[in-house]
């Protein structure tokens, strides 16, 4: 049986592509998340699914940061993204990244279906703009490279760092001590290459949407 993952926060989006999916593969399984942790949680718990379809602006992830650490951490599971952002650089930068395919939420659901089926066969699917846009530059596949040395729950210890959480907050939220979360900050900045916390958030910028407009949290 076909099993799809579908990532969004859009419950009207979600639909949308439970239903082309569905019309191209009647039976086949559907898994759905909204959020981050629901997010990693579906992917661990359905881990030879056939095909992840993630949104770029999931709650909880940072641009392109979560798809670097899926195609880590799964290296198994094709991965389209879907978006409402179209410029050209931005869908290639998700194929340098690791997606199989990149879907604007603007298209239509012959073309959804076609994209599905083209991923789902093994061959990338993508406007053919994105072919024409620049590679991703040296310091962010450096970057993306020392992002995927992470454990998942570095990883997800460095998601909230770049939400201005502070190590009290994170041990709180994640149930662990502050203790522990020092240790990861450690191995975080280690692993990054990074001096302090304002520079490991600064580092992982480089895998936002918009790095330009990544703002460091206060204090360090």
């Amino acid at each position: 049986m076909t099993t799809i993952l579908i990532a969004d926060d859009h419950p009207l989006f979600r639909e949308a592509l439970r239903g082309v999916a569905l019309r191209l593969l009647p039976g086949a399984q559907i898994r759905e998340a909204e959020n981050a942790d629901a997010l990693y949680a579906m992917v661990d718990a359905e881990p030879d699914a056939d095909l992840l379809l993630l949104d770029l602006n999931m709650p909880g992830t940072q641009g392109f940061s979560a798809l670097v650490h899926l195609r880590a951490a799964h290296p198994q599971l094709p991965v389209a993204m879907v978006s409402a952002r179209e410029e050209p650089e931005v869908m290639r930068r998700a194929l340098d990244h690791g997606a199989m395919g990149f879907i604007p939420k603007s298209s239509d659901a012959a073309t959804l279906a076609t994209a599905l089926q083209q991923v789902l066969d093994g061959e990338r699917w993508v406007p053919d703009a994105a072919l024409n846009a620049a590679p991703i530059a040296d310091d962010e596949r450096a970057i993306a490279a020392r992002v995927r040395e992470l454990t998942p729950q570095q990883f997800r210890v460095l998601q909230m760092l770049g939400t201005g959480l502070l190590n009290k907050q994170i041990g709180y939220e994640l149930g662990v001590s502050e203790a522990t979360i020092k240790a990861h900050m450690s191995a975080i900045l280690r692993k990054l290459g990074a001096n302090n916390r304002t520079q490991a958030v600064l580092l992982a910028g480089k895998l936002a949407v918009d790095p330009d407009k990544v703002v460091a949290p206060e204090g360090d």
